[in-house]
């Protein structure tokens, strides 16, 4: 975090009479030989002053003693944050300042002006914009040297969502997509669809991979890590959907092949009974007496239901229908996913 950091106090060592000037304002080179507050951040991992083209210091002083110490710091401070909506995100953090050597006694600290002390504009930040912040102020305790006063920045912080959805979420959904140019190719194209299967997986694990080398590294579960692996999932059903339509196709196949060499037999067969039933014939003619007729016999036809069996049969007897289906199946799961996915995380 990039921040001007304002010190304002009275000294009136500092002090000079003036007529003409309203203040006097100096560099770093005064700054190093007058006393200033020794403010520290508390939790601070890595802070520095910039220098670039000169060290970014400036104190003022007033005719009355009061001065006014400004510096630019950037600071890398801890914050104690939960991932499980990452990156759909918000999180609380807290800058804490005190003071070094000068315990309660010896230096007071707090707020010039209350809320209006801070300037989120002043502020920068890389992957959060500031959503709220307040100011606020208290004791700590140290056991070896006493209580000391301290200023609270408390930040509520949410994230940047667009990188992640040019890097994470678009590519995603896009790959979920191709998978889905394999419904409308021909099921016998068998090299066109399995080269396509095979490319998505392998693009959705490049893409899972990517992420996870690049986010925080936790035990539990992620948003997104929910949204990556169920889109993984849809890829990965895709392609054990065309396995499913290849087997059922062979199988399909062979059945009626099958079913023409029985027919091939069968007329081998009519062939060579066609003479003997032209000489039973003969002596059926001969043999034919008067039979009274029979009434026919009327009965009710049945309607039988077709069973979930009897369905998953057919579907697997016309596997060119699972194709049929996948279209319409895959995108509107896909699509109520993102409802769900997009309503809850928000």
């Amino acid at each position: 975090m990039t921040l001007y950091l304002r010190h304002y106090w009275k000294d009136e060592r500092l002090a000079f009479p003036s007529s003409n000037n309203l203040s006097c304002t100096f560099d770093g080179r005064l700054v190093k030989k007058i006393w200033k507050p020794d403010v520290f951040f508390v939790h601070s991992k890595r802070s520095f002053i910039h220098d670039t083209t000169t060290e970014n210091v400036m104190l003022r002083v007033y005719p009355d003693g009061n001065s006014l110490y400004s510096v630019r710091i950037t600071v890398t401070s801890l914050c104690s944050m939960d991932f499980s909506r990452f990156p759909l995100d918000s999180q609380i953090c807290s800058l804490e300042l005190e003071s070094y050597a000068y315990a309660e006694s010896d230096l007071m600290l707090y707020w010039k002006n209350g809320n209006d002390s801070l300037r989120t504009d002043e502020i920068a930040l890389s992957q959060f914009f500031i959503e709220e912040f307040h100011p606020s102020h208290g004791l700590a305790l140290y056991s070896s040297t006493g209580w000391y006063n301290r200023l609270y920045i408390n930040f509520i912080l949410r994230r940047h969502i667009f990188f992640f959805m040019l890097q994470t979420y678009f590519p995603t959904m896009l790959m979920v997509v191709l998978s889905w140019v394999s419904f409308w190719i021909d099921r016998r194209a068998v090299p066109a669809r399995v080269s396509l299967g095979i490319t998505t997986v392998l693009t959705m694990s490049t893409i899972i991979t990517g992420v996870s080398a690049s986010m925080p590294q936790v035990s539990y579960v992620k948003a997104v890590d929910i949204y990556l692996w169920t889109s993984f999932l849809f890829v990965f059903l895709s392609v054990i959907e065309y396995a499913a339509v290849n087997y059922f196709t062979t199988k399909e196949e062979m059945k009626k092949l099958e079913q023409l060499k029985v027919k091939v037999l069968l007329n081998i067969l009519n062939s060579f009974t066609l003479n003997l039933i032209q000489i039973f014939s003969i002596f059926s003619v001969m043999m034919n007496s008067t039979m009274p007729d029979l009434p026919p016999v009327l009965g009710t036809h049945l309607r039988r239901r077709h069973s979930i069996r009897q369905s998953v049969n057919h579907i697997i007897n016309n596997s060119y229908k699972i194709d049929s289906y996948s279209r319409i199946f895959f995108p509107l799961a896909y699509f109520l996913f993102n409802i769900i996915y997009w309503s809850i995380y928000p």
